[in-house]
């Protein structure tokens, strides 16, 4: 009998490099077209080798598809989240569509010194991090709670929701599913989560305390601070009052001046002056509908002009050009969903030009760009039709503004 691990990415390479001596894994992969085997000793098998009823053990990496012929045939499918449960950390999971990153990050800063350490979607896979740490702050994707049969955090916070891996999940019902899963695995412990979900069936059918709320003065009176304390401002206010309310719970402190000092992702809503002074705003890590909008809200006392596109993951753009009416904006749509950009702007009666290239959109821009007003790449897409990652993508947008 054997153990699985479907896709040779961070995750199960993480894993398989971790095993005890003289544990063997046998992973698939669709790029294997033959059996071989890593330094390590592990089995790399093509998938048309693996055999379900010769399995003990499968752990998928996070973003493998639900719909993959090997999930399909697995018989004792579990995320690594479970397969690490019984570790001793005390386990806290950070989760929702739009700065979990940051959330996890500045909590990282408050549990610093009381034994706290991240990993998950941020920092190391669970199997390089270190057991006998006090806490694992953990950031936690959709697609691992997808997979996760038993593993509970003592901690759950839970930021909004919006539409985002639509294609992955099959449709928005599943995705919140997927995301509100842990309040009915969660035998004891706390859960902070949008208010919206209240009367959601598994928050009535969770063991754990729940503390709702509905935006950032709700989550100040969680965790007993003074908004006007905190320095971080829309669209960074919520991730940092999150923080805050899981140290609370987690640690017992709030320490507002040492969360102050935790320096932002540069990625995100980055303040850019060019060499005419005007603004632009690099925020290529705005992958979803709810983190474009809150960088319009940063700017609307500005004229934007928008760079929007890349792959959409199946979301409809749709609900998002109905808030733009609230906003003075021009949109330079890029990417492989550009086409459906323009055709919505055109329903709505925005002004529009497809660029197709980033470049092409911030030439296209600094032509109309006067002092007062904004270039923002706010793309709620992700960046892999054309890029690497969004990090290229937001470099690509440094490099094209430094060279007009």
């Amino acid at each position: 009998m054997q153990k699985s691990l479907f896709g040779y990415g961070k995750t199960t390479k993480a894993i398989a490099k971790s095993a005890k001596f003289g544990e063997i894994w046998s992973i698939y992969d669709d790029k294997f077209s033959e059996t071989s085997k890593d330094e390590f000793g592990n089995l790399l098998l093509p998938i048309s080798e693996f055999d379900a009823n010769k399995s003990t053990l499968e752990i998928p990496s996070p973003g493998f598809p639900p719909n993959h012929i090997l999930v399909k045939k697995a018989n004792n499918l579990i995320s690594e989240y479970d397969y690490f449960s019984n570790t001793s950390p005390t386990k806290i999971w950070i989760s929702g569509t739009n700065g979990k990153t940051t959330t996890t990050l500045m909590c990282e800063v408050l549990f610093k010194n009381f034994g706290g350490i991240i990993g998950g979607n941020v920092g190391m896979p669970l199997a390089n991090l270190d057991k006998n740490a006090k806490f694992w702050i953990l950031e936690t994707s959709s697609f691992t709670l997808h997979y996760t049969k038993f593993a509970s955090p003592l901690i759950y916070a839970l930021l909004p929701i919006t539409p985002d891996h639509l294609s992955w999940h099959g449709n928005f019902k599943e995705y919140e599913d997927a995301k509100l899963k842990p309040l009915l695995m969660m035998s004891e412990g706390v859960a902070i989560i949008p208010t919206k979900y209240e009367n959601h069936k598994f928050a009535k059918n969770s063991k754990a305390e729940i503390f709702f709320y509905k935006d950032e003065s709700d989550l100040a009176k969680i965790c007993e601070v003074n908004l006007d304390e905190v320095k971080f401002k829309v669209p960074f206010l919520m991730d940092a009052l999150l923080a805050l309310s899981v140290a609370k719970f987690g640690i017992k402190k709030c320490d507002i001046e040492l969360l102050n000092s935790f320096k932002l992702d540069k990625n995100r809503v980055e303040e850019i002056i060019d060499k005419f002074n005007r603004l632009w705003v690099n925020d290529t890590k705005a992958t979803n509908l709810d983190a474009t909008l809150k960088a319009l809200q940063r700017y609307k006392d500005k004229k934007i002009y928008l760079i929007l596109g890349g792959d959409d993951k199946g979301v409809d753009l749709e609900p998002l050009f109905m808030e733009f009416k609230d906003f003075n904006l021009e949109i330079y749509a890029i990417g492989a969903n550009s086409k459906k950009i323009i055709n919505l702007a055109l329903k709505y009666k925005i002004p529009a030009l497809r660029c197709e290239f980033l470049e092409t959109a911030v030439k296209e821009i600094s032509l109309n760009l006067k002092d007062g007003e904004v270039g923002l790449l706010s793309p709620a897409c992700a960046s892999l039709d054309q890029f690497s990652s969004y990090e290229e993508r937001g470099d690509k947008f440094k490099e094209f503004i430094k060279n007009l």
